[in-house]
């Protein structure tokens, strides 16, 4: 019987969980036998609150992710159901009208700052990867990304890391590295652990095709 395989990466903003993803998932392109799940695709629905509300939330805290959806969708994914997963407007600071249908497959890969600190996320991962990187290369590449591909500006960036970012790993992202399988320095970047993590899952790919 085939049995899909879940590995989370959880690791602070900007600390290469998502290059690490990709690369797992290009190792296995052509057997399309990886798929990849974003918990920012899982930030709370705020339509009913105004743009100025909107504005004033911590966005780097657990409680602005609906990581009990989440949790949901995982747990029906490994039994072989479909899922309609939500997907987030980072310019508008709300989840979009629309929606992915996401069917399994042998392994899932969900990455985003919380996933190792959500104890029923946690429950439902059989890997569990930290991405490890240092405060200041963090900084940068969020500086970089958020205003390149997120509408913000330097000074909302800069505020904002100040303010929630670094707080907030500190108390939550950091202390949920204890329940990591594996600390990656670097994430995408580290080749020997992406090296291993390829031969685990093609060991795991092979053994379902028996």
């Amino acid at each position: 019987m085939q049995k899909t395989i879940i590995i989370g990466i959880a690791g602070g903003s900007a600390s290469g969980k998502t290059s690490l993803a990709k690369r797992l998932k290009k190792a296995f392109e052509e057997s399309n036998s990886i798929m990849i799940l974003r918990q920012d695709d899982y930030y709370k629905d705020q339509a009913y609150m105004t743009m100025e509300e909107r504005l004033k939330v911590n966005y780097d805290h657990p409680l602005a992710f609906d990581n009990d959806l989440l949790a949901q969708h995982l747990k029906a994914l490994r039994s072989g159901q479909t899922i309609e997963k939500p997907t987030y407007d980072f310019i508008r600071y709300t989840r979009a009208e629309a929606t992915e249908a996401v069917s399994p497959c042998d392994v899932i890969v969900i990455e985003g700052l919380f996933v190792l600190e959500d104890e029923g996320i946690r429950r439902n991962l059989d890997i569990k990867l930290f991405v490890d990187t240092p405060a200041d290369v963090r900084f940068i590449r969020r500086l970089t990304r958020d205003v390149r591909d997120r509408g913000r500006s330097l000074e909302n960036v800069v505020s904002q890391y100040l303010n929630t970012v670094r707080v907030m790993h500190e108390q939550f992202i950091e202390p949920s590295k204890r329940y990591a399988d594996v600390i990656i320095p670097e994430g995408g970047k580290n080749e020997v652990a992406v090296d291993l993590l390829t031969t685990k899952i093609s060991s795991i790919i092979k053994m379902n095709m028996l």
